[in-house]
């Protein structure tokens, strides 16, 4: 048995649905999609469904994906179910924001059903909700700043690759991982690295520092070995490349 809610924001279906499951005298409530306005309405549809003879309800919320103030009223659904009923009912499964949100309320998130619920829950799981969205803006911006920055750097990382492929003759990827080597080794951003690398191209460019310079001759050392080893060693046994790379 599934139960859909209905969307109070223009007659569409809200992406929730609850199955049923029983077995013997327990049943499980397989909750999917968002705890919001309207689902307490579902919730109740469901446990009025339920056959005689339950003896314990739970509510598996692992696929909940959102939870909001209004959809807290399922819980007390749930709650007043087994009041009325007399039997345990239980609501595990948490994750993700929905989690997050019953955290900050002060609800258990293994079984916020368990125990007294805290004085003053409406007012404490509107803050809640409110914070746990500043987090996800937080997230987002953060994500956003380092999308611009990724975006920023390619150009001037590309040059660097097409200057190093014309100079040592190396395939894209192998300038990446002279660029890549070049970095870790200095402890230098990529970025500086291409950018040092490009100016050093220009008529009037300068060479990178010391440091990076020698960085950066190791690693197109590294690189050219690497490419030139299978063609060397081919035909040949392994103690012969063997004795051609040490000397």
């Amino acid at each position: 048995m599934t139960t859909a809610a209905r969307a109070p924001r223009g007659g569409r279906a809200v992406p929730l649905t609850v199955g049923v499951r029983v077995e013997g005298g327990r049943a499980v409530l397989r909750a999917r999609g968002e705890l919001v306005h309207g689902c307490a309405d579902t919730l109740a549809e469901a446990l009025a469904e339920l056959p005689p003879g339950i003896a314990r309800v739970e509510l598996d919320a692992g696929e909940v994906v959102f939870l909001d103030t209004a959809g807290l009223t399922a819980l007390d659904t749930l709650r007043e179910y087994g009041r009325r009923r007399n039997v345990p009912v239980g609501a595990t499964g948490w994750r993700g924001q929905p989690r997050r949100v019953l955290e900050l309320t002060g609800l258990d998130p293994v079984d916020p059903l368990g125990g007294t619920p805290p004085a003053g829950l409406r007012e404490r799981a509107a803050s809640a909700v409110a914070r746990e969205r500043a987090e996800q803006l937080d997230v987002l911006r953060l994500e956003i700043a380092q999308l611009r920055h990724a975006i920023d750097s390619r150009p001037v990382i590309d040059q660097a690759r097409g200057i190093l492929m014309a100079a040592h003759a190396c395939t894209p990827d192998q300038a990446w991982d002279i660029l890549r080597e070049a970095s870790q080794r200095t402890n230098t951003k990529l970025r500086q690295v291409a950018a040092a690398v490009t100016a050093s191209a220009a008529p009037d460019g300068t060479p990178p520092p010391e440091p990076l310079r020698s960085a950066l001759a190791d690693a197109v050392r590294r690189v050219s070995t690497a490419a030139r080893a299978p063609k060397e060693s081919c035909g040949r046994s392994p103690a012969h490349a063997a004795r051609r790379a040490a000397g």
